[in-house]
């Protein structure tokens, strides 16, 4: 068992020449391996100061890459200091009201502008014909 650091710990290792990630509860130093990622650097990168074990398993790493890890091992996370999930709330915002918009005048007035033309070309005819 290795030694057991803090998220902020882990989190102050966050640059292309210290990176360190947390999946599964472990902390890997994975600074040696970051320009032989085949997703590249940057997706390790973006990976820090959080825990990245669903990142990790959404890509679907292989048997070899789970392996690969112990290699780059250093230790145990302190699970007390990962805050817990937050639930997402939307800001409160007034209601919209998609009648009020400048696009909605914009739609009616396509619709009513040719339905007036119509009916001015027709009511033309009529009187012309009709003289």
């Amino acid at each position: 068992m290795g030694k057991l650091y803090t998220l902020q710990e882990v989190a102050d290792h966050n640059t292309p020449k210290d990176c360190w990630l947390i999946i599964d509860g472990k902390v890997f130093d994975v600074t040696k391996f970051l320009e032989d990622h085949p997703g590249g650097d940057d997706v390790l990168l973006s990976a820090t100061g959080k825990d990245a074990t669903d990142d990790f398993e959404d890509v679907g790493h292989s048997t070899t890459a789970k392996s690969m890890m112990d290699d780059f091992y250093v230790g145990d996370i302190d699970s007390a200091t990962i805050p817990s999930k937050v639930e997402y709330k939307p800001p409160n915002q007034a209601h919209y009201n998609q009648d009020k918009t400048p696009q909605f005048i914009i739609k009616i007035l396509q619709f009513l502008v040719p339905l007036v033309i119509l009916g001015v070309a027709v009511g033309i005819r009529f009187y012309t014909k009709s003289l």
